[in-house]
């Protein structure tokens, strides 16, 4: 199994079971989330509870909680929406803070391409949820979720360089 974890911080933000796409030339992967229910699930395993004692479950909590997989499966923490000027602020010191952890090649790959995604990512901020790693670290790389059009599935967008790969 892979783990992709943030390579600022070390956060998982997503693993080879959640298959993504490339887009704006490798700079973003595209992931589809799902709603999923977590919580009490009832299992009938043909036993008669009329017949046992203490008749009704007594301290069972039966709580249901619907959740995105993917924000749930890696523990994602929401942040506050960005305007374009704190957005722009953002990428800024993201650019500034990736590009030396990166292979000279892959430096390359991301000064060409960050332009466009941004460009691809500034129309989108009003409909962005925002998350980053469990670790809540200030300097996280952020991934983004919204909700394409008719969908009821969120659609989730990672900067494919700041992660790096991790076998489990």
């Amino acid at each position: 199994m892979l783990v992709y974890t943030d390579l600022l911080t070390g956060d998982e933000l997503l693993s080879d079971s959640f298959p993504y796409k490339e887009i704006e030339n490798g700079i973003l992967w595209e992931v589809e989330g799902k709603w999923t229910t977590k919580g009490c699930v009832e299992v009938n395993i043909g036993a008669n509870p009329s017949a046992e004692e203490g008749g009704e479950d007594e301290g069972v909590d039966d709580s249901v909680e619907k959740v995105v997989d993917i924000v749930d499966t890696f523990r994602l923490q929401e942040q506050p929406t960005y305007d374009k000027k704190g957005f722009i602020a953002y990428i800024k010191k993201y650019i500034k803070l990736l590009t030396p952890k990166l292979t000279p090649e892959q430096q390359e790959e991301f000064k060409k391409g960050i332009e466009g995604a941004t460009k691809f990512l500034l129309p989108k901020l009003k409909d962005f949820q925002f998350f980053v790693g469990e670790g809540m670290h200030d300097d996280s790389t952020i991934v983004f979720a919204y909700y394409k059009e008719g969908a009821t599935n969120p659609t989730f967008l990672y900067f494919g360089h700041g992660l790096k790969e991790v076998k489990c």
